[in-house]
């Protein structure tokens, strides 16, 4: 109910100040509640060493637990930080992996208090150039923002993606994020238009599985057709455009895709 509250309350709003409405619809929808790490979760990213970097304002919070081979980086999703990957880290370990971890924008140990893909993209890249790496592992939104980075990029040297859940379209997640609030359509009609302004295109531009047919680097996609968060709809989107991918199906990990089975065949698809 508390959504629906908030959302009425901008509704009320955007009768006579639809502009101020939107701005507060946007922001309401680009701030994260959650993402600073616990104390557990601090102790054990202390076990990597740490590297700050920055793009433009933000300060971007780095985590390297140093290995011979290839360089792979993780970037979670929404609400998250990089203790997210844990289990995956301890997995990888074993086969002298160098892996990375970036907490993103306003999450984790980076800093910012706002937070949207396109922006994760740049942060990804800053960090993806200054560590040279050659896999990246995105989760959720993660996952999104790195089909973001490397459509705008095309790094050669990146020899594998792998989207756990992730978004094939912003509109879809812009979509979803009006409904749980149930914005008018006048609110609606200026969340895009103030969109439109902010980054110079329509919500239906941000299109990542569109954007993934003119990515070479070779993907992975894993998706579980129960995830509540991101429909399994976007893994098949992402299947039909990213044509230099393969999409493997779970059922009942739900959106975090939290299981050693989804870890195992992340590390087949690197060894590979």
């Amino acid at each position: 109910m508390i959504p629906k509250i908030i959302g009425f309350f901008i509704n009320a709003i955007g009768v006579c100040f639809p502009k101020i409405s939107a701005r507060m619809a946007i922001k309401l929808f680009s701030t994260p509640r959650e993402g600073k790490p616990t104390k557990l979760e601090d102790n054990y990213l202390n076990t990597a060493s740490k590297k700050r970097l920055s793009y433009e304002n933000v300060s971007i919070m780095t985590y390297l637990w140093e290995g011979k081979k290839d360089t792979i980086l993780l970037a979670h999703g929404w609400e998250s930080n990089s203790f997210r990957w844990k289990d995956l880290i301890e997995h990888l370990k074993p086969f002298n992996y160098n892996i990375i971890a970036l907490d993103a924008p306003a999450h984790g140990n980076s800093s910012g208090k706002l937070f949207n893909a396109l922006l994760y993209s740049e942060c990804i890249n800053v960090v993806a150039k200054s560590f040279k790496v050659d896999t990246i592992i995105g989760h959720s939104v993660g996952g999104m923002a790195t089909v973001f980075f490397q459509h705008k990029y095309k790094i050669p040297t990146i020899k594998k993606l792998v989207l756990l859940g992730a978004p094939s379209n912003f509109y879809g997640v812009l979509y979803r994020y009006k409904q749980m609030m149930s914005y008018s359509n006048r609110v609606s009609k200026h969340i895009d238009k103030l969109v439109l302004k902010r980054f110079n295109h329509k919500p239906n531009h941000f299109d990542a599985a569109k954007f993934s047919e003119n990515i070479k680097t070779k993907g992975l996609i894993i998706h579980d057709k129960k995830d509540m968060i991101i429909p399994f709809k976007d893994a098949l989107n992402f299947n039909e455009k990213y044509i230099n991918s393969k999409l493997i199906t779970t059922s009942g990990y739900n959106h975090s895709l939290r299981s050693l089975e989804v870890n195992q065949h992340i590390l087949d698809f690197i060894n590979d």
